[in-house]
């Protein structure tokens, strides 16, 4: 019986349109694929002040000369990122996207009282505010505050490598709730 007979369309219209199909998939595969590997902007980060009255002490001044160029997250190097103009006073950030971001001379975060919730890491203690994607953990036993702020993708290694460095960098003092 010839096909025509059938109803159905003929087999070079059918094999067309499989072929077709598939190259749309195969299209969209490769275009997703590639837009998700490209690396986004690593252009200047802008960040918003925040007040930082002792932004500009001694203290300051030698943990930011001390931390490090890269930091590890998941396995991931993450390293500085430049800060767009007026960048905030002893501020340093690392990576392009969700970046972390390392802020000293703050004010005493208002969380912080006798029976808060610290963690000690690698002898420094630390108090966590967590906020929405990220959260920000306060060094509390040192002269200055320092305040990292890390998006909840991230890996503990950041909070330890800046741990080690204000360990190295800073002397301990008791904690102040006033």
């Amino acid at each position: 019986m010839p096909e025509s007979d059938t109803g159905a369309p003929p087999k070079v219209v059918l094999v067309t349109a499989a072929a077709l199909a598939v190259a749309l998939a195969v299209a969209v595969a490769v275009i997703a694929w590639t837009k998700g590997s490209e690396t986004p902007a690593a252009g200047p980060l802008p960040l918003v002040s925040v007040p930082a009255p002792a932004a500009s002490a001694p203290a300051c001044t030698t943990l930011m000369g001390a931390v490090p160029t890269e930091l590890t997250s998941n396995g991931v190097s993450l390293k500085v990122r430049e800060l767009a103009a007026p960048a905030p006073p002893a501020t340093v950030a690392w990576g392009a996207e969700d970046p972390l971001v390392l802020r000293c001379g703050l004010d005493r975060p208002p969380e912080l009282t006798p029976t808060a919730a610290l963690r000690l890491v690698n002898k420094v203690q630390w108090l966590q505010v967590p906020g929405e994607g990220a959260s920000t953990w306060f060094v509390v036993d040192r002269e200055v505050y320092a305040a990292l702020t890390v998006p909840d993708s991230a890996g503990t290694g950041p909070l330890q490598q800046i741990s080690d460095t204000v360990a190295a960098k800073l002397p301990p003092r008791p904690l102040r709730f006033s």
